[in-house]
């Protein structure tokens, strides 16, 4: 029998209308698992189990009433970045204030209004600038699959948390790969949505909300809710109708792009190249159209992107104090100090670089109805490090994948297509032209069907 805390959103909604569970019984087992794991796993921040429990008595009245709404009873956590009224936001570093936060973050507040129970915040490395689940803040987050290895960031606890069963819903951000990398690495699902699909606040270029499950109909349901509109993101798309229940799709005649050298960054593992391969084998037996993609980002366009973000993170940096700044993570300090003496120019060149890398990604999708990468070009590496290469003058050589479809505004999605030998998840990444996020969805559900059995979820 399926422990309850693995079971999927999907499935605890089917079973809370026909009374077969309670929310209360899915909170306690969840909690349990959590309570289990976590002094090894470190996946959360704020975990509050009597207020989680509180929550689930309250979904359960509602049910009972016929009064509950679309996610009701069923367990959700949110990445720390992403405010719940009254907890604080430490953006994973020491060095930040504690301040409660006044009111929830949209994606919040629609999941709230939507009665899920919120668990706890999960963990991420400081500022958000890693992919890792290092922080001087949080401890050190590790990878279910593996608890030597990383989960990647900077969703770290969010996909630790999915893949270890802490409930079927969570809540990432990703603004170069921090959804889709972690997501990767720990073989759950996570979809970077397009840019203004789900309200932010505060916006900023390419930072979005996304969903990381174990299913992509969880993360359908996520989108429905998460996607409703909420006036305090400027830079947000419009109100749209769109079926996310239907995630039906025949690949038949689809042209679809397969990329297996983003041309600079480390290079693609064999193991991570042969799962990519034959993913788009399976596309090409159901009868879509597989060509090749080229390389199309460039040195000066990661280089002026890390300018930038360097810029970016030093201004936040440089009003602390001496004994503030020395609570920082020692890679992410480092890395921010490279901003310190940049020219207005050298910023400005830097900052354009978003929307050139912007134009040559969707000039080289453009015949492409999706494309299919890898998400990262190895798989999961030591607990303990930063980055793959653990070095903050090289610190984007793991993203080159990912980081262009936050800038060209397109949804991308992270999916499970295998193993590696010592048994690593091996995460596909799937890409789809502007504002389609349905079909990035509708197309990861028909590869999770033709992809076979998986392996069992890691037992913690």
């Amino acid at each position: 029998m399926t422990h309850l805390a693995d079971l999927a959103a999907t499935e605890l909604l089917d079973a809370y209308r026909g009374r077969r569970l309670s929310p209360v019984a899915v909170a306690e087992a969840v909690i349990a698992r959590i309570e289990a794991a976590e002094p090894r796993l470190c996946a959360l921040y704020e975990f509050r189990p009597e207020q989680a429990l509180d929550a689930a008595r309250e979904s359960e009245g509602r049910w009972a009433r016929g009064e509950a709404g679309p996610l009701d009873g069923v367990p959700v956590t949110i990445k720390e970045n992403v405010a719940t009224k009254g907890t604080p936001m430490p953006l994973g570093t020491a060095a930040r204030e504690l301040a409660a936060a006044p009111a929830d973050a949209p994606a919040s507040a629609r999941l709230r209004e939507a009665g899920a129970v919120i668990l706890a915040k999960t963990t991420m490395p400081d500022y958000g600038m890693l992919s890792s689940g290092l922080s001087s803040f949080h401890p050190l987050t590790r990878n279910p699959w593996d608890m030597s290895k990383n989960p990647g960031g900077s969703s770290a606890g969010a996909a630790a948390a999915a893949a270890a069963g802490y409930g079927p819903l969570h809540v990432g951000t990703d603004i170069g790969g921090s959804v889709r990398l972690p997501a990767g690495w720990c073989g759950v699902f996570g979809l970077k949505p397009s840019f203004g699909r789900v309200p932010v606040s505060p916006p900023f270029w390419g930072r979005v909300i996304g969903p990381m499950t174990r299913t992509v109909a969880d993360s359908a349901l996520m989108m429905r809710e998460m996607s409703k509109p909420d006036a305090r993101d400027g830079m947000s798309l419009p109100p749209a109708a769109i079926a996310w229940d239907d995630l039906s799709m025949d690949p038949k005649e689809l042209r679809i792009g397969l990329q297996l050298d983003a041309g600079l960054g480390l290079p693609v593992e064999p193991e991570v190249r042969a799962a990519i391969e034959a993913a788009a084998r399976l596309f090409e037996a159901a009868g879509a159209i597989v060509e090749p993609v080229g390389p199309f980002l460039t040195r000066a366009m990661l280089g002026g992107l890390d300018v930038f973000w360097r810029q970016r993170a030093w201004a936040d940096i440089a009003p602390l104090s001496d004994a503030e700044r020395a609570k920082i993570l020692p890679y992410i300090l480092r890395w921010a100090e490279g901003g310190r003496n940049l020219s207005g120019e050298e910023v400005y060149v830097g900052m354009s670089q978003m929307g050139i890398i912007r134009d040559a990604t969707l000039l080289a999708t453009a015949a492409c109805d999706f494309v299919l990468s890898p998400v990262a070009p190895v798989p999961a590496y030591p607990a303990e490090m930063a980055s793959p290469i653990d070095d903050p003058a090289q610190p984007f050589e793991h993203i080159c994948f990912t980081v262009p479809y936050n800038f060209s505004e397109q949804p991308a999605a992270s999916v499970n297509a295998g193993y590696t030998r010592s048994g690593l998840p091996i995460g596909l990444q799937i890409a789809g032209r502007r504002f389609d996020d349905l079909g990035v969805l509708r197309l990861s559900a028909a590869f999770e069907r033709m992809r076979g059995p998986q392996k069992a979820w890691p037992a913690l």
